[in-house]
């Protein structure tokens, strides 16, 4: 079904050239526009008007749909937010399980709908507190855990049968995840009554965020394992977020974002067929979390092409035949990397303009970040404002009274179809290097990843990309902003809790535990039922991480001319 009538477009056309010779000639004339050129935040050219010649090979239902309906670009749901919002999921960590504790319910408090959990450098990178090579980073960027333990007090007074938590871990996702898991059971909660989400994305780790132990073959096996885990025991839970969120704050583009993320997703997707997984047992419970930076049109076309090229592929490509396998469902945060130390007060609005993108893209959770993250940890005050931004949005500003509102747009549909084309333009290059495993190893992604953040950094020192109270409209005044601080004892009582916990458990049970773990990490059975027995018997992250490392050894990326 076209969209447009070929008759219709060519005199449109004609009434363009008409209107640029006539009408836009004197207005130039009489106010010549600001620059030569504009471009994208991932520096696009931007067309000075857009009309329907530049989709006139759309077709309504080949590129639109119906939302709820394949191919998905209008919306996964078909009332979107006239039946639910999204799910607010403020990611909130930092010092011990207790302080972080006391956000998590202050958080509910406010308003939050799902909890999202952020862990310290030593646990992402799989070592305990007290290991030497943790010194100096425990609680700084999240919150500590160690063992079963910190877990259990980390939800302690809090439900966890009854609440969505994501967790951002990926290396030591499945040892954490188990973590969890266990926690719930000793709360009363069986595994299937469990919702959430895992990051658990190792393949952007080596492309973008580099927080790896392992080599990428058993890492991926490990991610593997998670997948068909959850698609026996936990039917509720999303065992993998595939993240374009990192590869974006390391400063690709939107396009990169957008072609990496998908390429990864496809990647686990085959891993899981190879592991003997029917593709409808495991693609519903996938699930994605994108960046939305500062550039409006961009990032609502960047969210559309997504859905749009995961549907198809979903279904053409690997033949999915239930409808929810074909969903690109997935989180959002706001750019981090946006943010500015200077003037601080400002990264309000751009949080904002970039939340609702998200909305505006049709998300299903979303993280605002505070004001004060390019300085600290967020202070209360300052997440506060942060969640009630997103209150402000869907209480107030009418964007969720219909769906997709800036469908037919003749700008936002143009921006969507040259994603997607750039998107597939990468699995091409992609594909002609022998897959995703042999890219990261050529250094493809972080090279293209790097010139890409390079060029954007350039246009900002050269002063051809404003960023406002940074090389434009700077003041240079001194700006207190509250910043939060944790307590000083905490490291000291996790360090003796850890103690604690080592003397009190059940050394033989350990150790068993460990060496069937060992055993099976060693051969080729799903890991998951050891790594649980691990944890229930109170091993610690790094005793099991250093299992897994005799078995798998460790990852160190090679260096590329």
């Amino acid at each position: 079904m076209s969209l447009y009538d070929p008759k219709a477009v060519e005199e449109i056309s004609e009434h363009k050239k008409k209107w640029e010779e006539t009408t836009l000639k004197k207005s130039l004339e009489r106010l010549p526009e600001r620059q030569p050129e504009f471009v994208t935040a991932s520096s696009e050219p931007v067309e000075r008007l857009y009309t329907p010649e530049d989709v006139a090979e759309m077709d309504y239902e080949r590129d639109l749909g119906m939302p709820g309906e394949y191919p998905f670009t209008r919306g996964i749901h078909a009332t979107m937010y006239r039946g639910r919002v999204w799910t607010m999921r403020m990611f909130a960590g930092f010092g011990t399980a207790e302080e972080t504790n006391q956000r998590f319910k202050y958080l509910l408090e406010q308003g939050q709908t799902g909890l999202s959990v952020a862990f310290d450098l030593p646990t992402l990178m799989g070592y305990d507190t007290d290991a030497p090579e943790a010194l100096g980073e425990f609680g700084k960027c999240g919150v500590a855990i160690s063992s079963l333990a910190d877990m259990e007090r980390l939800f302690e007074g809090i439900p966890m049968g009854k609440v969505s938590t994501s967790m951002t871990i990926n290396a030591p996702a499945a040892i954490i995840w188990a973590m969890y898991i266990a926690a719930a059971e000793k709360q009363g909660f069986r595994q299937d009554e469990l919702r959430g989400t895992i990051q658990n994305d190792i393949l952007k780790e080596y492309i973008a965020q580099k927080e790896y132990i392992f080599p990428p073959e058993p890492s991926m096996r490990l991610v593997t394992d998670t997948i068909e885990y959850g698609s026996k025991y936990l039917p509720k839970w999303n065992t993998i977020s595939i993240s374009g969120y990192h590869i974006r704050e390391a400063g690709s583009t939107a396009a990169q974002e957008l072609a990496f993320t998908l390429s990864d997703g496809l990647e686990y997707v085959r891993w899981a067929l190879k592991r003997g997984l029917q593709i409808d047992e495991f693609a519903p419970r996938l699930s994605f979390f994108f960046n939305s930076h500062n550039d409006f049109f961009e990032e609502i076309g960047k969210f559309r092409a997504a859905r749009r090229i995961w549907a198809r592929e979903m279904k053409e490509t690997f033949g999915a035949k239930n409808p929810r396998s074909w969903l690109l469902r997935f989180h959002t945060q706001t750019a981090g990397c946006t943010l500015t130390a200077q003037q601080p007060e400002i990264n309000i609005v751009r949080v904002t303009i970039q939340a609702l993108a998200a909305v505006l893209g049709g998300t299903q959770s979303l993280h605002t970040n505070s004001l004060d993250e390019a300085l600290a940890l967020p202070s209360e005050k300052a997440v506060t404002i942060a969640l009630r931004t997103q209150q402000i949005i869907a209480e107030e500003s009418g964007v969720v009274n219909t769906v997709d509102p800036l469908g037919g747009s003749f700008f936002v549909e143009a921006m969507t179809n040259r994603l997607e084309k750039q998107a597939y333009d990468y699995f091409r290059r992609i594909e002609e290097l022998g897959g995703v495993l042999p890219a990261i190893e050529k250094g493809f992604f972080q090279k293209e990843i790097s010139e890409a953040a390079y060029r954007y950094q350039q246009e900002i020192d050269e002063g051809r990309r404003h960023i406002v109270g940074v090389n434009i409209y700077n003041d240079n005044k001194p700006y207190e902003v509250p910043i939060l601080k944790m307590d000083p004892e905490g490291y000291k009582r996790q360090v003796e809790r850890l103690k604690k916990v080592r003397t009190s458990r059940d050394q033989g049970r350990v150790g068993q535990a460990l060496d069937r773990l060992r055993i099976a990490a060693q051969g080729t059975e799903n890991t998951m039922p050891y790594i649980l027995d691990a944890v229930r018997a109170y091993a610690t992250l790094g005793e099991i991480v250093g299992v897994l490392k005799e078995v798998f050894g460790t990852y160190e990326e090679p260096t590329w001319i």
